[in-house]
């Protein structure tokens, strides 16, 4: 009682009877502490059993789930209990989610069962067979990891704000995957942290409950689709969001189910496509799934998402945050793997280098591994510190780009990713089937060769396979010293095919293949690229293919960043169908590849004059 009484300047005791004047000493009110340009933790914040925590409804300006009703959306709060006692105000790192209402068997993949995916056996251009479509249960609880957040930002002096995504956990509306509704979902919730929107204290009431807490100050982070929904709030424009930190996000959904014009699953998810996903996160209000499952699912989704050409369409460009840059000025720190096969790492590089030349501050953190990969604690301090909490830590200076090096932990701080010392060094082919060369000098007259596809043999399987006839496989001398490739590497193909479409899969890769358990994906596959032929000269017009006639197809593999060590060889393997990634047509399809037409540029730092001398050219 006592310590309650000392937050007041002035009381009035009556004492015994008797009457006594007491001024109780004002109390400071802990605040945020920084030393090194770093928010520090504040002991006094620390103490979990003393946080308040709330959940209620924040109002947005759609009607998503057409009731009538403007849909509002489920939030949860979780702040120090000073927040509520003093006239204290911290900034907000907010995270909004698909996942929130997901049950843990989801969360861990159990909804990933081919039932519900798409059937990938089947002839390239055909009309694919329908699938099932699960019916979730909805999660009521705080996020999984919420734990995990808030012992790292709050005790910092931060106040840690959740919301699922329309039509997921206890939010109205309905899913869309990257359709307008889930951009201005979170912008709703930053309105209401900066008091320009409505929070009520349960879903359907009108008792209304403000963020009086809030500093106005509001930052996003969170991985895959939440990393996701950072970059769609920023791109609204909306006031008071001052920094993001994406971890492999999507920037556009396209890239994400399709490659060049190829239908292509994430890795991971062999026949998923946009209403699978809409399936998975589905786990709003039950009462509302049969018309969402029908005007969204069903109409939009499922009608224009294109299976059977996976060309580029305005369904697609709707759902291209690349697109919707305009309003953005919202300092932003990108996170990817480079070895992501779920989320490929052209999405954050294409929306990074879009961001950058708009002029907003930007920072970039790569790693090694595959999905998923925080900066470290230390960059994104730094950068909530400087933008959430105002401190002037010269964060605008530090290193552009931090690259995790193979075997290593910490990052390596470089000037610019692609590093401006790499140039391209075009090579070109010889021979194939066995083990053919790449050579910095075109050969004259080389004969063509032809592969056959078969989807039972994997990629891994036909790189060690020294007879293949399903591949080809060029490879460089062995290296004398390393080789740094550092970008975006391309490759134009000339091929001929028996059939009006053939699916079309390069990888670039280390040798010899690390056979080792628990190789690191880096030392075998560099990395790769999918396309369709038929997509050879307009992305949103694809064409049949004329048996036997030669098209010229080019087109760009994943951004790297990567030492290939001395002793290895730079292998280019070229197949068909990729069976971890694309649809399996039936065995046989011929590719007639004339080598003449063929070559790969890759970004190599210190150009052709470092590659030679690792090559003894």
């Amino acid at each position: 009682m006592i310590k309650n009484l000392l937050k007041y300047p002035f009381l009035l005791f009556f004492v015994t009877g008797s009457f006594t004047t007491v001024f109780a000493q004002k109390v400071d009110v802990p605040k945020p502490i920084f030393k090194n340009g770093q928010a520090q933790i504040v002991p006094e914040f620390e103490d979990s059993d003393e946080w308040i925590k709330e959940e209620l409804w924040v109002e947005t300006t759609f009607d998503s789930d057409e009731d009538g009703k403007l849909d509002r959306m489920h939030v949860f709060v979780t702040r120090p209990s000073q927040t509520e006692s003093s006239d204290l105000k911290l900034p907000v790192i907010y995270m909004s989610s698909p996942y929130y209402g997901a049950k843990l068997f989801l969360m861990m993949g159990g909804g990933s069962k081919d039932k519900y995916m798409w059937n990938v056996k089947q002839e390239l251009g055909e009309q694919p067979k329908s699938h099932k479509h699960p019916n979730h249960k909805t999660r009521k609880k705080r996020p999984l990891m919420a734990f995990i957040y808030e012992r790292t930002w709050i005790p910092r002096g931060y106040i840690m704000v959740y919301s699922s995504s329309p039509g997921t956990g206890l939010s109205d509306g309905a899913p869309t995957i990257g359709g307008e509704n889930e951009s201005l979902a979170p912008k709703a919730v930053i309105d209401w942290l900066c008091g320009r929107a409505d929070g009520f204290t349960t879903r359907n009431g009108n008792e209304k409950i403000m963020a009086s807490w809030s500093s106005k100050k509001v930052g996003m982070t969170g991985t895959s689709y939440d990393g996701t929904l950072c970059l769609a709030a920023a791109t609204t424009g909306v006031e008071g969001l001052e920094a993001i930190i994406p971890i492999a996000p999507v920037a556009s959904f396209y890239h994400y189910y399709r490659s060049n014009g190829l239908v292509r699953s994430p890795g991971g998810y062999l026949g998923e496509d946009v209403d699978v996903l809409y399936d998975f996160i589905n786990t709003g209000d039950k009462s509302k799934r049969k018309r969402n499952n029908k005007a969204v699912r069903d109409n939009i989704l499922i009608a224009n998402h294109d299976r059977v050409t996976g060309d580029y369409n305005d369904f697609w460009d709707s759902r291209n945050y690349l697109n919707q840059l305009d309003s953005m000025k919202t300092p932003m720190l990108m996170a990817h793997g480079f070895n992501d096969w779920n989320v490929m790492p052209e999405q954050s590089y294409l929306f990074y280098k879009a961001v950058k030349e708009k002029g907003i501050p930007t920072q970039l953190y790569y790693h090694q591994k595959g999905h998923g990969g925080e900066p470290p604690l230390k960059m994104m301090n730094r950068w909530f510190t400087r933008y959430l909490h105002g401190i002037e830590n010269d964060v605008e200076n530090d290193a552009p780009v931090q690259i995790v090096r193979e075997g290593k932990s910490n990052p390596t701080e470089y000037d610019a990713y692609p590093d401006t010392d790499a140039s391209d060094v075009t090579l070109y082919l010889e021979n194939g089937h066995t083990k053919g060369t790449l050579l910095t000098q075109k050969p004259k007259n080389q004969p063509t060769q032809i592969l056959v596809d078969n989807y039972s043999i994997g990629g891994e399987a036909l790189v060690k396979d020294e007879n293949a006839s399903h591949r080809l496989l060029y490879v460089t001398p062995i290296l004398e010293q390393s080789i740094r490739i550092s970008g975006v590497p391309r490759i134009t193909v000339k091929l001929a095919c028996n059939k009006p479409a053939a699916n079309l899969t390069v990888w670039l890769v280390s040798l010899p293949w690390n056979e080792e358990k628990g190789a690191n994906i880096y030392e075998n596959i560099i990395t790769r690229g999918w396309a369709d032929p038929q997509n050879h000269s307009s992305l949103t017009d694809g064409e049949s293919l004329i048996p036997g006639e030669f098209y010229e197809v080019s087109f760009n593999l994943m951004p790297d960043d990567q030492v290939v060590p001395k002793g290895q060889q730079i292998g280019l393997l070229i197949f068909s169908t990729d069976n971890g990634f694309t649809l399996l047509p039936e065995p046989g399809t011929e590719l007639t590849i004339d080598p003449n037409g063929t070559s790969i540029t890759l970004p190599i730092v210190d150009g052709i004059e470092v590659y030679e001398k690792a090559t003894k050219e």
